[in-house]
C-alpha cells in the first residue's frame, strides 16, 4: 500500500498552505465579523485556478486529481472555513455536475465561466421541508410549449449573494393526456440568477461560516427554456446525490482544516501559557486532550483521502464520502471543543480564533447531510 502524496500533490499543497497563511487566514476574522461575501478574495482564488480544481484544462479548470482538490480545501479551511466552502460549492455542486451531466451547449455556455471564476455557481436544493429529506421537493417545474415554469422557495443557498448561475431542483410532474398533472419526479435546471421572477432575501444570521453569501430564494413564475434541464426530467435526484458525494468529501476536507487550526491554537497556547509555575502542556490532562485531537484528526484524514481517491475511481463513492464527512466533522468538532477548554477564557471570548473555529466547525455536522443522514447511508450499505 502506497500512502505518500506525489511530488506534484506535495508542491500544490505547499503552495496552498503558503497562500492561505498570506492571504486567507488574515482575512478570516473580518469575513466573519462583517458577514460579507469575500468577493475580492474569491477573485484571487479564481486567478489561482481554485474555483475549478477538478475541471479539465480544456474547460478552463486546473485539471487536478480529487486528492489534490481535498488537500486544497483542507489548506484553505485552515485559514477560513468560509473561503473553502465557497470554492467547494462552485466546484463540487455546480461545475462538476455540469461537466458530467451537461450537454455540449450547456458546457459551452457555463462551464468555462465557472471554472475560471467569471461566473459563480450556487446549488438550490434545500427547502423548508426538504433538508435531510431532499426528495421532498415542493418547488414545481411545469412544462408547456414555452419551456419550464418554476415556482417555489429555496433556503440557505450558499453563494447565492454573488451567484450568476443556479442549479435548481424541482418536482417535474408529467402531464396526463387530459392535461392534468399526475405523479412527479425531480429535475435539475440551469437557471441564470438574473432570470425574471427570482427574489433573493437574506437567510437568518448563522452561528458560523458567516460570509458564505447564503440567501433564501423565492421563484415566482420563473421561465426557462426546455434546454435548461440538466440531464432528463427525472434525473434531478440522482444528479443531486451524485454531486453530494463530492460535496461531502469537500466538507470532510473543510472540517479537517478547521480542526487542524483548532489543534494548532491549542498546542501554541499549551506551550506558552503557565499555571502553577509551568506550561500547561506539562500536565497530563492537557497532553491527553491534544493527543486525542491529533489522533482523531489523522484517522479522519485517512478516511477523507480514501474517499477522495475513490471519487476518481468510481462513479458513486457514496459510503466512503459519508464515512469521511461523519468522521471528519465530528473529530473536528471535538478538536475545537478541546481547544476551547485548553484556552479557557482566552478561547471563550468573542472574537478569538478558537471561538470562530468552534462556531464554524459545527456547521460541518449539518449541511450537505447531517451526521444522522450519514449514519443512515452507512448503515443501509453495511446491512444490505
Amino acid at each position: 500500500m502506497h500512502l505518500e502524496f506525489t511530488a506534484e500533490q506535495q508542491d500544490f499543497q505547499r503552495d496552498l498552505v503558503d497562500f492561505t497563511a498570506r492571504r486567507v487566514a488574515p482575512a478570516a476574522a473580518a469575513i466573519d465579523d462583517s458577514n460579507r461575501f469575500p468577493a475580492d478574495l474569491v477573485r484571487e482564488l479564481a486567478e489561482r485556478g481554485l474555483l475549478g480544481i477538478t475541471i479539465p484544462t480544456e474547460w478552463g479548470g486546473a485539471g487536478r486529481d480529487y486528492v489534490s482538490y481535498a488537500l486544497a480545501l483542507e489548506a484553505l479551511a485552515r485559514g477560513s472555513a468560509v473561503v473553502a466552502v465557497i470554492a467547494s460549492v462552485n466546484t463540487s455542486l455546480v461545475a462538476e455536475p455540469l461537466l458530467k451531466f451537461g450537454t455540449d451547449a450547456q458546457k459551452q455556455t457555463w462551464l468555462r465561466r465557472l471554472a475560471t471564476g467569471h461566473s459563480i455557481g450556487a446549488f438550490a436544493l434545500s427547502e423548508e421541508h426538504a433538508g435531510s429529506d431532499a426528495a421532498n421537493q415542493q418547488t414545481i417545474a411545469r412544462l408547456d410549449d414555452r419551456g419550464y415554469t418554476l415556482n417555489g422557495r429555496k433556503v440557505w443557498v450558499a453563494n447565492a449573494e454573488a451567484a450568476d448561475l443556479l442549479i435548481v431542483f424541482a418536482a417535474t410532474p408529467p402531464a396526463s393526456r387530459s392535461g392534468a398533472q399526475s405523479g412527479r419526479s425531480i429535475g435539475a435546471f440551469l437557471v441564470p440568477m438574473d432570470t425574471p421572477g427570482i427574489t433573493r432575501t437574506a437567510s437568518g444570521d448563522s452561528l458560523g461560516v458567516r460570509g458564505l453569501g447564503c440567501m433564501d430564494l423565492a421563484l415566482t413564475d420563473v421561465q426557462v427554456p426546455a434546454d435548461a434541464l440538466l440531464g432528463g426530467p427525472s434525473d434531478g435526484f440522482h444528479i443531486a446525490m451524485w454531486a453530494l458525494d463530492g460535496g461531502r468529501i469537500a466538507i470532510a476536507a473543510q472540517a479537517l482544516g478547521v480542526g487542524a487550526a483548532a489543534l494548532d491554537a491549542a498546542l501554541a497556547h499549551a506551550k506558552q501559557h503557565e499555571a502553577f509555575g509551568q506550561p500547561i502542556a506539562n500536565y497530563q490532562a492537557i497532553q491527553w486532550m491534544l493527543a486525542d485531537s491529533a489522533t482523531e484528526l489523522d484517522a479522519a484524514r485517512m478516511l477523507m483521502l480514501k474517499a477522495a481517491d475513490a471519487r476518481a475511481r468510481r462513479d458513486r463513492p457514496t459510503v466512503e464520502a459519508a464515512m469521511a464527512k461523519l468522521a471528519a466533522s465530528e473529530a473536528a468538532h471535538r478538536a475545537a471543543d478541546r481547544a476551547m477548554q485548553i484556552l479557557a477564557s482566552h478561547g471563550y471570548r468573542r472574537g478569538s480564533v478558537v471561538e470562530r473555529l468552534f462556531r464554524d466547525v459545527r456547521a460541518t455536522e449539518i449541511y450537505q447531510g447531517t451526521s444522522e443522514v450519514q449514519r443512515m447511508v452507512i448503515a443501509e450499505a453495511i446491512l444490505a
